[in-house]
């Protein structure tokens, strides 16, 4: 089996692992929260953190899930001298947060992860897409409509401020957070999304 193979699959499972490691549920524990997954959207990311009414502890979690995707990139690069290497840790570190292995496969949308890998990989492009998202959420006071249009906007950005390795791993990354926004985009065509620091809609 080529080396190079191994390599890469290697990383892209420790990115897996790492990414998986759901740091919204541990710090809503530590703050006496409950259990996130029961707590408004049942979502594991920061923003749910932010409805339990805990801003601290949603801080907390933010940089957690966006550091743990910096973090999958940086470690892997750092010890295999292989920027591929560290882009196929990086998008599986967003797949393990979406899908993580200790929930049942059941995640949250990988935004701040995401955002942590395109720092890693390409900080101007990281910063313009968290410079996106702050811009729309400050706006229109929507966090799925400000990762929706952060998402769209991060191949763009890539494509002219990064390489084309980089834009492939942006665009897949960005592909799979539109997918996990699919409930908020019929929810917002409805006119029904809740807002930041919102309690969630009743169905």
């Amino acid at each position: 089996m080529n080396e190079t193979f191994i390599i890469h699959g290697l990383a892209g499972l420790g990115g897996y692992l790492f990414g998986a490691i759901p740091f919204g549920v541990v710090i809503a524990r530590l703050f006496s929260l409950g259990d996130l997954r029961q707590v408004g959207s049942g979502n594991i990311g920061a923003t749910n953190v932010l409805r339990t009414g805990n801003k601290l502890a949603a801080l907390l979690t933010l940089l957690f899930d966006v550091g743990k995707g910096a973090i999958a990139v940086l470690v892997v690069e750092w010890v295999t001298y292989d920027p591929f290497a560290g882009l196929a840790a990086g998008c599986l570190a967003v797949v393990g947060h979406n899908f993580p292995l200790w929930l049942k496969f059941k995640g949250g949308k990988g935004v701040a992860t995401a955002a942590g890998v395109f720092l890693a990989t390409a900080w101007p492009v990281g910063l313009a897409v968290i410079g996106t998202w702050i811009v729309i959420a400050a706006i229109s006071r929507y966090s799925s409509l400000a990762a929706l249009v952060a998402a769209v906007s991060a191949p763009l950005y890539s494509y002219y401020l990064s390489t084309g390795q980089n834009t492939l791993m942006v665009g897949l990354i960005a592909a799979l957070v539109f997918v996990r926004h699919w409930e908020n985009i019929k929810r917002l065509t409805r006119g029904e999304e809740t807002k930041i620091g919102q309690k969630k809609k009743p169905d």
